[in-house]
């Protein structure tokens, strides 16, 4: 390796979320997830991170190390708490002003590149490469224009200055790192990126965590569903996220509605967690869902869980007979990864990136759209054929194993040199 491409230390941003809050609660969820373990990889491979966050309290540290090689600094820009995603551009000059003060403070040359996450990091990094003359690297982990193309039903449109904002992020970048082909394809169709610098790169699973059980995966399940106080042969569609109108949990409830008004027997053992905390526009009626299972009737077969670690996460996912994401948009679905590695397979929406997280018919099923009664007929394939269900236990597991951070972390880490190569001349040196 080069000097010029050689990797010392990376300036990573997500701005609007913490890396160290739990997913599935607030504003956190798979970009948390993918900041931290990229993170950690990338420290693991001899490239240190430091990870610019906006703090949300005043007692919280400067710094923070979250992993040997990963440090977490946390930035002063407007008030503490109570600030909505919304309303997080207003205070977007105040945390560059804030990062441009934790660069003045190190040795020139201290940062290689900045890697920003998230449309508000976008801004913030833009503006930052600029004036310390290095490459930027972007991820969106989701656009404006393709949520407002599928939205949901009650949900509210991404605003005309996050598609301007992103547009300018698009232009400045050195690379956009794309989750999957379709997502880097909606680079090019909706905010005409240049080809030459559209990367594709999975993200991964924590494969150590996210495993079936060493004696197997129906003794995992057996094991998991009395660890979680759950019917040992019950039916259980499980659903993992914030809850929100883009996430669509309803069309589950719904489709679980529709199936016992077809097959009431299904009742005696039926049991339906939805795991996770209510989010983005889902917070203008944090009970909206429970209301919405009352009204359908199914109260009685419906579990709400609020968000829990990564561990206890991992013995839902063994619990559980199937993962259920009718999501609207996904520009990967790492939870249905995460599902897949424990052995779990997955009923999800056919949008996004989820054909690449599950492999239809072998390791889920994918529903083309978001009608409840085809998500009925798909639980009905699982309630009715349990040798299938077996065979995509163990089909769900195989395809997972491909999705590793490690390798993850390589191919950033690769995107992350040819930007250091191919420093556009714009830059300053």
């Amino acid at each position: 390796m080069t000097g010029r491409d050689a990797l010392h230390r990376v300036a990573m941003l997500s701005v609007h979320t913490s890396p160290l809050h739990q997913p599935g609660t607030g504003d956190a969820g798979g970009m948390n997830v993918c900041v931290v373990e990229l993170a950690k990889r990338l420290a693991a491979l001899g490239t240190d991170v430091e990870i610019f966050t906006r703090a949300t309290s005043a007692a919280l540290p400067p710094t923070v190390e979250l992993a040997p090689g990963v440090l977490v600094r946390h930035v002063a820009a407007g008030p503490y708490q109570g600030l909505a995603k919304e309303d997080m551009p207003a205070h977007l000059c105040a945390f560059a002003h804030g990062l441009k003060r934790a660069w003045a403070g190190q040795p020139p040359g201290h940062y290689d590149l900045i890697h920003s996450h998230y449309w508000l990091s976008g801004h913030v990094g833009r503006l930052a490469a600029e004036g310390w003359g290095v490459p930027l690297v972007h991820s969106m982990h989701t656009m404006a224009r393709v949520k407002n193309a599928s939205l949901a039903e009650g949900d509210t449109p991404e605003p005309a200055a996050r598609v301007r904002g992103e547009s300018e992020i698009v232009r400045a970048a050195d690379r956009m790192m794309a989750n999957t082909r379709e997502e880097a394809d909606e680079l090019l169709r909706h905010y005409d990126a240049d080809p030459a610098r559209v990367a594709v790169v999975h993200p991964g699973v924590d494969l150590d965590r996210f495993r079936p059980d060493a004696r197997g995966i129906a003794a995992g399940r057996s094991a998991a569903r009395a660890r979680l106080g759950l019917p040992e042969h019950a039916l259980i569609p499980l659903f993992v996220g914030r809850i929100q109108p883009l996430k669509a949990p309803d069309v589950l409830l719904r489709a679980v509605a529709g199936l016992l008004t077809e097959r009431p027997r299904l009742r005696e053992r039926l049991v339906v967690p939805v795991v996770g905390g209510p989010s983005g526009s889902g917070l203008t009626e944090p009970e909206g869902l429970q209301k919405l299972a009352a009204r359908l009737g199914i109260s009685d077969v419906v579990l709400f869980r609020p968000p829990v670690d990564q561990d206890r996460l991992a013995d839902w996912y063994r619990a559980a007979s199937v993962l259920v994401m009718p999501s609207h948009s996904e520009s990967f679905g790492l939870v249905a990864v995460e599902a897949q590695a424990c052995g779990t397979p997955v009923i999800a929406a056919r949008v996004g990136g989820l054909p690449v997280a599950v492999r239809d018919g072998a390791s889920g099923v994918l529903v083309p759209g978001h009608d409840p009664a085809d998500y009925a007929r798909a639980l009905s394939g699982f309630a009715d054929d349990p040798a299938r269900a077996a065979r995509m236990n163990e089909a769900a597991a195989r395809h997972a194993r491909s999705f590793g951070w490690t390798s993850a972390a390589e191919a950033t880490a690769e995107v992350y040199r040819s930007a250091l190569r191919e420093r556009r001349p714009h830059r300053a040196e």
